[in-house]
């Protein structure tokens, strides 16, 4: 157990904690994703996947749980390898800075994932906990359920939650681009052979989370979904 422990406190360690969760993240957004285009097929069934997550206790709050967890692994992780990797670059960093061909992606990675974080607190206080718009939260369908279908449409006829949004899912792009290709590299998957492979799949990949997420605050503002 000292071995394993001392090992995740190194720097290999702790890139394969980052490459870890972060695909399990990734997994979560697909999911996530998935679930809620469903609201364009309309607001029974959107309404019903709802209650089916909430009629099941264990399973929603144990994926809370979960989820809650690896993001606190991801988020730790990552700011202990950006202070490690601060120390190693000395102050000559802040003397000659260079990006030695970095991209965009990997330099604002840290910052992305913050406001990324941000974004989340925001959603579930808009979307699952209720406390921005309550009055959304309170709709009842005809079965007298939530009216998730309702909450959604109305949250999103407002422009500056939409605004947000986009943002947030722009900085994801950025944050899933970069992250994706780390991770097959932390991995140990990404050579010269599949490397042009796996940027483009990760390029694919973020696109279209981006579009899917996107799609649906947009889609309701411009009134294509009502």
């Amino acid at each position: 157990m000292k071995a394993l422990a001392a090992f995740f406190r190194t720097s290999v360690g702790k890139k394969l904690v980052m490459a870890v969760t972060g695909l399990l993240l990734y997994g979560f957004v697909v999911v996530h994703l998935i679930g809620n285009m469903q609201i364009f097929i309309g607001r029974e069934t959107l309404n019903g996947y709802a209650h089916f997550l909430k009629s099941e206790p264990f399973i929603l709050w144990g994926a809370r749980l979960g989820l809650l967890t690896i993001v606190c692994l991801h988020i730790v992780t990552a700011i202990s390898l950006s202070a490690s990797n601060r120390r190693a670059r000395g102050a000559t960093s802040y003397d000659n800075p260079s990006h030695n061909g970095s991209t965009l992606a990997s330099r604002i990675m840290l910052a992305s994932g913050l406001v990324i974080l941000f974004f989340i607190v925001f959603h579930l206080l808009h979307l699952t906990v209720g406390v921005i718009f309550p009055d959304h939260s309170a709709l009842k369908d005809d079965k007298g359920h939530h009216d998730v279908y309702g909450m959604v449409v109305k949250g999103f006829q407002i422009w500056w939650v939409v605004g947000l949004y986009v943002v947030s899912m722009v900085l994801l792009g950025f944050h899933l681009s970069h992250g994706l290709q780390a991770l097959f590299q932390s991995l140990g998957l990404k050579n010269s052979k599949y490397s042009s492979l796996i940027d483009k799949l990760a390029l694919v990949g973020w696109v279209a989370i981006f579009a899917g997420n996107c799609a649906i605050p947009v889609s309701i503002l411009l009134g294509l979904v009502k």
